[in-house]
């Protein structure tokens, strides 16, 4: 199975965490539409011998796109490619764009799966952010959509905000929990150079985030879902029954995805490319039916790497059948004799030759990934 990611680069205005491609003028709206189904055209023919069993919108801010320019998105990607019929169509939103006419729009178009932008159900939280909602939309939207059929709906939630209690990360959780929602995705607060948040940080308006505030509330975080009846199958997915993202799932699996609009990543195995991350030349390129990537071929390491950072992450874990077959008895040997003191120390869990991080071993992940790391 293979998946199709959109990069849909509008924001209302600038989250003062956010590090991702975007933009807050929305005059190129009309033309980057015009780019992206011709981008479809041009990549048609990628997965000409494989079924699409995710596609999914991001950004930005894909809920800014009107009815008539997702219409013409569906139509092009439909024409192009093999969808299957229980595919999961995934549009990320924010709250505030979740109208009652924008969600009985949505519930009208091939998207079965809602991503909502809620990040706190606290006003200061979200003020502090620079997001665009209040805590009552936030709530609203969720209802509203859940009213109007939509049942397959995930929301991200941010912790270790500076001046966020546990006490107020656990009014956070509750009022999620309420939702009864089958998948909820949970960050850290990073601080990622260049955004507004680094240099409020840097100019000393704001203190710096507090490590040890952020692993008390991933404690409590993974406490509490569990609790409540969450899967943690990913350090920071969760999800009641079987309700896994396919979306997050193939890229820790290794299954190929196409990515369509500005700075937008592909993965075919040996081989990465991304998009160029500016929207002007973007546009400009594919007015020439030119493609705006560039690619690369993964070397063996780079490939056992990025196995070992996605899939330790997961239920699954990493195997050693799996690690010998895709990239040979030298890594194998290498990464049993680097994950053996994790393994003595109680962070790593062994089971028939598959490895997956314990409650201890998740608050270091990022620790134990680099050393498992082939440098």
């Amino acid at each position: 199975m293979a998946g199709i990611y959109l990069h849909i680069p509008f924001c209302k205005q600038a989250c003062n965490y956010c590090d991702f491609h975007f933009s807050t003028s929305m005059k190129m709206k009309v033309d980057f539409v015009q780019a992206i189904i011709q981008e479809i055209e041009l990549r048609k023919d990628v997965f000409a011998n494989e079924f699409i069993s995710s596609v999914y919108f991001g950004g930005g801010t894909p809920s800014l796109l009107s009815k008539q320019d997702l219409d013409k998105i569906f139509e092009k990607l439909y024409m192009s490619f093999k969808i299957d019929a229980d595919a999961e169509i995934t549009l990320e939103s924010n709250p505030d764009d979740l109208t009652f006419e924008k969600i009985q729009q949505l519930k009208d178009s091939p998207v079965n799966r809602l991503s909502i932008g809620v990040q706190s159900f606290r006003d200061e939280d979200l003020k502090f952010m620079n997001r665009a909602h209040t805590a009552i939309e936030a709530l609203n939207s969720i209802k509203m959509a859940q009213d109007e059929g939509f049942q397959n709906i995930t929301i991200d939630l941010i912790y270790g905000t500076p001046g966020m209690s546990n006490e107020d990360w656990k009014y956070n959780l509750r009022k999620s929990f309420a939702l009864n929602l089958p998948h909820i995705s949970s960050y850290a607060l990073t601080v990622e150079e260049k955004t507004p948040l680094y240099y409020q940080i840097l100019k000393k308006n704001i203190g710096p985030v507090d490590e040890q505030q952020s692993a008390d509330q991933f404690k409590i975080l993974m406490d509490e879902m569990l609790r409540n009846g969450y899967e943690q199958y990913e350090i920071s997915n969760f999800c009641k029954g079987n309700s896994y993202s396919k979306h997050n799932s193939s890229y820790w699996k290794k299954d190929h995805y196409l990515g369509l609009g500005p700075s937008a990543h592909s993965y075919f195995g040996n081989l990465r490319m991304w998009n160029i991350s500016n929207n002007v030349k973007y546009v400009k390129s594919l007015s020439t039916s030119k493609l705006p990537l560039v690619q690369e071929s993964l070397s063996t390491q780079e490939k056992y790497n990025e196995y070992v950072m996605t899939s330790l992450r997961t239920k699954w874990g990493c195997s050693l059948i799996e690690i010998e077959k895709d990239y040979s008895k030298s890594y194998l040997n290498y990464f049993k004799a680097q994950i053996k003191s994790y393994e003595m120390n109680g962070c790593i869990v062994e089971n028939k030759g598959v490895y997956t991080l314990s409650e201890k071993g998740k608050l270091i992940a990022d620790l134990i990934t680099s050393d498992l790391f082939f440098i």
